[in-house]
């Protein structure tokens, strides 16, 4: 039994040899290892870290669970409030959330209670353990927009209630964020996304991907022509945001979203795919969150040197601690306190990026102090390709082709937090479409809520 202050330290890919590879960076814990992290949970009576995580899990009994050796036990016991769980315990912030409130961090190291979700997650998906369905349909149709985070949990939720589920995804391949926006060595997406996509499908899920709504079918005629008694939109937020500086239009100048689909989704990083991608060879990534880092990251393994260009310090970096940590020690380069006024073009091509040195001010609106720009500082950086990465606002054309359907001013569908209901009467929504840009599990908590919220409607009908 090593320190019971320290968590059992995680096996990784050495930085080097990862530097250079897609293969997942962090290697997880074997039985032995996880059995021994779960012994340091002092299994609280009133816990925490359920307070913590968006979707409620019993976090004390599925880590009795482990720590007794009955992995299956586990798996049933986080399947009660979790369908993705060997993605949550890979791409979730546990250390602001569960493992923030765990009483354990107080005096040492918190239970790792991400590392050990996972580890029962990919037991099962090894096992083939099958998730616990509804014993009878209730007969109600409910459609779900986007097989994303948000998406998939309401569906799983709805299904496990008894409801008939059809989930229409716009691309081609089902997961939405999960697999055009987390790359390959954060998210394995046969080993890990499409296995848990398949889970989904055991409890009765149907899927029809190339479904685009507001081209192919709009939400009024799924209810009125199609026979659905309930929507709910988990659409996600796929807009990119710019900088509007100057040459910011030219070839080489991607946003991380495209940049990301290319890779991920469309495997521009395998060689035996034909999907082109400007690998470039000095890249800069505008911005500081964790979709930067995969993008600098990406951009890395493609053999590019890589520069993170962020207008605040370190201490205000919105990514993860661990993407941070992982970045740095793959090599790439962190320029902080600088932001770009214009990007430098030939012929068309990036050529460079004119930037500014920055200083902390006072706090604005959100807390974080202000970045003043230091006058006289302005420098230039050369570089091939920049990446924005500023964040995604949702596509307008679920809210443009559905009357009824309010909308904030950033085009986010306007739904309450308790239930996923909207101003149209059977529309439910939730995740990235309501709040922006935001993580997995929050957008997870949206579909269980919106499920909810369906199940409260369409019972009595």
């Amino acid at each position: 039994m090593g320190d019971v202050l320290k968590k059992v330290p995680v096996r990784e890919q050495d930085p080097k040899v990862r530097a250079t590879n897609f293969e997942e960076v962090c290697l997880g814990y074997n039985a032995e290892e996880a059995m021994e992290e779960a012994s340091r949970c002092i299994n609280c009576k009133n816990a925490k870290c359920i307070q913590g995580c968006p979707v409620a899990i019993n976090i004390p009994a599925f880590i009795k669970e482990v720590k007794e050796g009955d992995f299956e036990g586990a798996y049933k016991t986080i399947g009660l409030s979790s369908a993705l769980p060997a993605i949550c315990g890979r791409v979730c912030p546990q250390e602001t959330q569960c493992e923030g409130k765990c009483i354990r961090g107080i005096k040492g190291e918190p239970v790792s209670i991400g590392k050990l979700e996972r580890f029962v997650a990919d037991y099962a998906l090894e096992h083939d353990i099958k998730p616990v369905g509804a014993e009878v349909k209730n007969g109600h149709k409910v459609a779900v927009i986007g097989s994303g985070p948000a998406g998939l949990t309401c569906a799983g939720d709805l299904a496990k209630m008894g409801y008939d589920v059809t989930v229409f995804e716009a691309l081609h391949e089902l997961g939405g964020v999960l697999v055009y926006g987390i790359p390959e060595f954060r998210l394995p997406k046969q080993k890990v996304v499409a296995k848990e996509i398949e889970k989904v499908k055991e409890l009765g899920v149907k899927f029809e991907t190339n479904v685009v709504i507001g081209k192919s079918t709009t939400i009024d005629m799924l209810i009125e022509e199609e026979g659905f008694e309930a929507v709910f939109i988990g659409s996600g937020a796929g807009l990119p945001k710019f900088m509007g500086i100057p040459g910011e239009t030219a070839n080489g100048v991607f946003s991380a979203n495209e940049y990301l689909t290319r890779s991920n989704l469309m495997k521009a990083f395998d060689d035996s795919y034909d999907t082109p991608i400007v690998a470039g060879k000095k890249v800069a990534v505008i911005g500081g969150g964790n979709v930067a880092m995969d993008a600098a990251r990406t951009a890395l393994r493609l053999g590019a040197e890589v520069h993170i260009v962020y207008r605040r310090s370190e201490e205000e970096l919105p990514a993860r601690v661990e993407e941070v940590h992982h970045a740095k020690e793959e090599g790439v380069i962190f320029d902080l306190l600088t932001n770009p006024t214009e990007i430098v073009t030939e012929d068309g091509w990036v050529k460079g990026m004119k930037c500014v040195r920055m200083e902390l001010g006072e706090p604005d609106a959100s807390g974080r102090r202000r970045p003043v720009v230091i006058e006289g500082s302005e420098f230039e950086m050369d570089v091939d390709t920049v990446i924005m990465s500023l964040g995604t606002s949702p596509n307008p054309l679920i809210s443009s082709t559905t009357e009824g359907l309010e909308v904030n001013k950033w085009q986010c569908i306007v739904a309450d937090e308790e239930f996923g209901k909207t101003s149209k009467e059977g529309v439910y929504a939730g995740g990235d479409a309501v709040t922006g840009a935001a993580t997995v599990i929050l957008a997870m908590g949206a579909g269980k809520a919106g499920a909810k919220g369906i199940h409260e409607y369409l019972k009595d009908k």
